[in-house]
């Protein structure tokens, strides 16, 4: 029998829609198919189909042990814990410090950092750079970072922001350095002299820039700051100009926009959450663009929550997936503005953070 030859285009057409297991498992076909899944540009086109697909995706939570866990975003099912490359037999801590098509960024507690694709266990170690500040009299601080992938360089970089102040006034030290998978180096950059507000969170990637929530003074409102990832310069973005008074903010990606978590407070406490809105800007840095998706007042829908994040839209984008507290996932329903399918996930310990994860062929 005759062989048949199908075209190059028409299999690299049909492999791209497939998932990261099979092709893996597919390099051994031939050495034409294992050249071409190996190929960056074909890894390039599967993400694209992933992403527009909305196919691929899990929850990569971290429990309050350090550990890393997988979970299938649309069932929250299927939940598996992660053996990632800073895992050593005496510990399995990892920082989550950001996730970009397919990657994850991981800080051990000894300052080693990963660039690590769990689909194809492939990773790149290096060090954190060191923090040079001349602190003085200055005696509490923090290092934030954020993650991503510059379109124009080609590049994925990453962040290193450290900030030092005293304790009772506005004075601040502040360094930024950034790192490039193209030269594999650290270099310092421009400082950034707003106050960072949470020293436990970091950058949020959404339209080629990592973002943070600042204020112009420690006590002060909180605003928006964004890196952009290929001009490497800090910029504040405006808010929605119809905010009330006495309130915390936080900032997530959420279906390729930039989304913002208003949480208002009765008293002094961060217990005492009145109400929640979630707000994205449907055309990025213009503010006329927030448009607010969700209000939820805590007496009406989730009792004792101190704070909402939301994740991800369904497949039909009518509904959004929400992360509240520590431990809790529920669906929004934007129709009938109503909270479906809270849930935790079963046996598995509390855990403190979670990152969005596309699965991917991405290498570095």
């Amino acid at each position: 029998m005759a062989t048949l030859s199908v075209p190059h285009d028409i299999v690299s057409e049909i492999l791209h829609r497939l998932g990261v297991n099979d092709l893996l498992r597919f390099k051994c076909v031939s050495k034409a198919w294992c050249s071409l899944i190996d190929d960056p540009d074909f890894a390039k086109l599967h993400l694209s189909h992933s992403l527009k697909a909305g196919t691929n995706l899990s929850l990569v939570p971290r429990g309050l042990d350090g550990g890393l866990l997988s979970v299938e975003l649309h069932s929250l099912k299927r939940v598996r814990r992660l053996k990632h490359p800073l895992e050593s037999y005496h510990d399995k801590f990892a920082d989550l410090l950001g996730s970009c098509n397919g990657l994850l960024a991981l800080m051990s507690r000894r300052d080693e950092i990963s660039l690590w694709n769990p689909s194809t266990r492939k990773s790149r170690m290096f060090p954190a750079a060191a923090v040079e500040i001349s602190r003085g009299r200055l005696r509490r601080g923090f290092v934030v970072y954020g993650f991503g992938y510059d379109r124009i360089s080609d590049d994925y970089k990453l962040l290193q922001m450290a900030q030092y102040y005293f304790s009772n006034d506005d004075s601040i030290k502040s360094e930024v350095k950034v790192y490039s998978s193209s030269s594999n180096c650290w270099r310092r950059i421009q400082d950034f002299n707003f106050y960072i507000k949470y020293k436990l969170v970091h950058g949020v990637l959404a339209n080629n820039a990592l973002h943070f929530v600042v204020s112009r003074m420690r006590r002060s409102e909180p605003l928006v700051a964004a890196f952009d990832l290929g001009t490497e310069e800090f910029r504040l973005l405006e808010l929605p100009d119809c905010l009330g008074t006495g309130f915390s903010l936080n900032v997530r990606a959420l279906g390729g926009y930039l989304s913002l978590t208003v949480s208002y407070y009765l008293g002094v406490h961060v217990w005492d959450v009145h109400d929640t809105e979630i707000w994205v800007m449907k055309e990025y840095g213009v503010r006329e663009s927030w448009t607010k998706l969700i209000s939820i007042k805590q007496s009406e829908f989730i009792l004792g929550f101190n704070y909402v994040l939301p994740l991800a839209f369904s497949n039909n984008a009518d509904k959004v997936l929400l992360y509240v507290d520590r431990n809790k996932f529920m669906w929004y329903d934007l129709r009938s503005r109503r909270v479906e399918n809270e849930r935790d996930l079963g046996g598995v310990p509390r855990f403190q953070g979670v990152e969005m994860l596309v699965v991917s062929l991405v290498a570095l």
